[in-house]
C-alpha cells in the first residue's frame, strides 16, 4: 500500500517538474520571438553565475527526486519521512503544485513581453503592477516556492527540504538584485510601488484595500 502511494507521488512530482520547466522553455522562446533577442537567459556577472549554479542544483535535484526518493535507505537524505507521508500530505502536495503552476501562468500572462529571466542593467523594461504584482513584487518566485513545498509534501525527504531552502536562499539574493536595478531604472515610481507591496508575501493593508 505504501509503495503504491509513493508511486503515485513520484509520478505527480515528475510530471509537475517536467511541465514546469518545459513551460519556462516555451516562455523563453516565446519572448525571444516577440522582442527579437534573448530575455536575459545568459547570466551576467559573478553573482548571477553563482545563482544560476544554485538553481541548476535545484532543477536537477527536482527532476531526479522522483526516481531516487525512498530508494536508498542507507542514505538518510533520500529516506521518506513516514510522519509526513499521508493522504493529507498528498492532498496538500497536489493542491500546492496546481496553485503554484497556475499562479506562474497567471504571472506570464500579466507580464507579457516584460518577462525576463535575468537582469540587463542597460535595458529598461515596463514596471508591471497588475495582477498578482499589485500585492507581491516577486509572485513568480512565490509560486515556485509553493510548488517546491508541494514537492516536499509529496516526497518528504531531507533532500526535498534542502533544495527548498537552497531555492529560497537564491530567490532572496536574486530579488534584492532585481529590486536594486528596478529602483535605479524607475526611481520614485518603483519606490512608491515597494512601499505598498510585499517582496514575497502580500502586506496586510494591501489585502484589506
Amino acid at each position: 500500500m505504501f509503495s503504491d502511494h509513493l508511486a503515485v507521488n513520484r509520478v505527480i512530482v515528475c510530471a509537475a517538474a517536467l511541465v514546469y520547466w518545459a513551460g519556462v522553455y516555451v516562455q523563453t522562446r516565446r519572448i525571444r520571438r516577440q522582442i527579437g533577442r534573448s530575455p536575459n537567459v545568459k547570466p551576467r556577472g559573478r553573482k548571477e553565475r553563482l545563482l544560476w549554479g544554485g538553481w541548476s542544483v535545484v532543477v536537477i535535484t527536482w527532476l531526479a527526486l522522483p526516481f531516487v526518493a525512498g530508494t536508498d535507505q542507507s542514505w538518510p537524505g533520500l529516506r521518506i519521512i513516514p510522519s509526513l507521508s499521508s493522504r493529507v500530505s498528498l492532498f496538500f502536495g497536489v493542491l500546492l503544485t496546481i496553485v503554484g503552476y497556475a499562479g506562474t501562468l497567471w504571472c506570464y500572462v500579466v507580464m507579457g513581453n516584460a518577462w525576463r529571466m535575468g537582469v540587463n542593467r542597460s535595458e529598461k523594461t515596463l514596471l508591471v503592477t497588475r495582477g498578482p504584482f499589485q500585492w507581491v513584487r516577486h509572485p513568480i518566485y512565490l509560486f515556485q516556492v509553493i510548488m517546491l513545498t508541494g514537492t516536499a509534501l509529496l516526497l518528504p525527504t531531507l533532500v526535498s527540504f534542502w533544495i527548498l531552502i537552497l531555492h529560497i536562499t537564491c530567490l532572496v539574493v536574486k530579488a534584492a538584485d532585481e529590486e536594486n536595478y528596478l529602483s535605479r531604472v524607475h526611481g520614485e515610481e518603483y519606490d512608491n510601488y515597494v512601499s505598498r507591496t510585499g517582496r514575497f508575501l502580500p502586506r496586510l493593508q494591501s489585502i484589506l484595500r
